[in-house]
């Protein structure tokens, strides 16, 4: 694979405010990117900026090796999916999907060969002669990918397209995408701020924060080696304490020793600890160096998610075995289980549960609109 699109040195300000702070990015032909972070922090100015809606103050944007700053969106190989469809509730399925063509003077047997493929991709064949005003919400969306591609752009845009969608037919569309992607060749770049939704779908992951990229790479890459407490926190759940790194593959935290697999550290220099929740394992208080109090049992289907007190510090673990409120219990770390971060600006500001609600998550990570 290629590059197709690069940014280089992009920094954007509204009224005054930073918005996007000296990124730089390349993305590859035939690449399901997504640009993932919390509302505020760029990405949606980022994917903006790719498509020609907005232009950086500092930067340049390099498509095909060529400068397009400077050119119009409808003059960019790139086509757009918003969250709001935007499709013509007066014209039926097959002419929404067909108006990009028509608008470009195609033959009208190439418009019907090429709007009864893209209708048969997206699996609404069916649904040719339907009003668009008849279809459901993920119904919709699939006519304006469809509609999106039959240009056969080299790069589409999709700006949280799934966010007006049921959580059963979100997971349905993420399987889609994905498939459409693959079948087109097409490179995706996809904004969402769903953790899931982007782990799920995607080959690379930018994970972005105050108007600047945490860290790229794979979903693996990206949950089993965050590079600071932000990313950490933001992709699933984590523990996060503070710890010195004694020596290569040794770390002390919480008052105790404990080997890990990292190296490369400054002896004794401070860092970031980070432990999954789904790494702990409990056995008797008797048996391990961190032990301490269950203060919460939740029930999630697959597995308990329990908030224990360790000397204050509230930790997570997610088990399939039920322990009860108030037991006491032991906390055992694996080597692996282990993983060291140096310190950033975040550090301290995530990593203990003792505020943890699902609804102060929820509530925070509402109203994702302007960025």
């Amino acid at each position: 694979m290629g590059k197709i699109i690069e940014l280089k040195h992009i920094s954007k300000s509204f009224d005054g405010e930073s918005v996007l702070d000296d990124i730089s990015l390349d993305i590859q032909d035939n690449e399901f990117i997504t640009l993932l972070g919390p509302s505020g922090c760029g990405k949606t100015t980022t994917l903006r900026i790719i498509g020609g809606f907005v232009q950086p103050d500092e930067g340049d944007v390099i498509f095909m090796d060529k400068r397009i700053n400077d050119v119009p969106p409808h003059k960019r190989h790139v086509n757009t999916v918003f969250q709001k469809y935007a499709l013509f509730p007066h014209l039926n399925v097959f002419e929404n999907v067909a108006f990009p063509l028509r608008e470009k003077k195609v033959p009208k047997d190439e418009i019907k060969r090429r709007v009864d493929e893209m209708l048969s991709m997206v699996m609404l064949s069916n649904f040719a002669t339907r009003r668009i005003t008849g279809l459901s919400g993920g119904q919709q969306q699939r006519v304006a990918i469809a509609r999106a591609l039959i240009s056969n752009p080299k790069i589409l845009l999709l700006d949280e397209p799934l966010g007006a969608l049921d959580l059963k037919l979100r997971k349905d569309m993420q399987t889609e995408l994905k498939k459409i992607q693959k079948s087109t060749g097409i490179t995706f770049v996809f904004v969402t701020h769903d953790q899931e939704e982007a782990l799920s779908m995607s080959d690379t992951i930018v994970v972005m924060s105050d108007g600047k990229i945490q860290q790229i790479g794979t979903p693996t890459d990206i949950y089993n080696e965050p590079v600071n407490a932000f990313v950490a926190d933001f992709i699933g759940e984590s523990n996060i304490v503070d710890g010195i790194m004694l020596e290569d593959y040794k770390v002390k935290f919480a008052g105790h020793t404990f080997e890990c697999l990292d190296k490369g550290f400054g002896k004794n220099e401070p860092v970031d600890v980070v432990v999954r929740p789904e790494d702990v394992d409990i056995v008797p208080a008797n048996e391990a160096e961190l032990y301490g109090d269950v203060t919460s049992v939740t029930f999630l289907g697959v597995h308990y998610e329990i908030i224990v007190d360790v000397s204050g510090f509230k930790w997570m673990i997610q088990t399939t075995d039920f322990v009860a409120q108030g037991e006491h219990i032991g906390i055992k770390l694996e080597p692996d289980a282990i993983h060291i971060m140096k310190k950033s600006e975040y550090s301290g500001m995530f990593g203990d549960y003792s505020s943890f609600s699902d609804e102060i998550d929820e509530l925070s990570s509402g109203g994702e609109e302007e960025e």
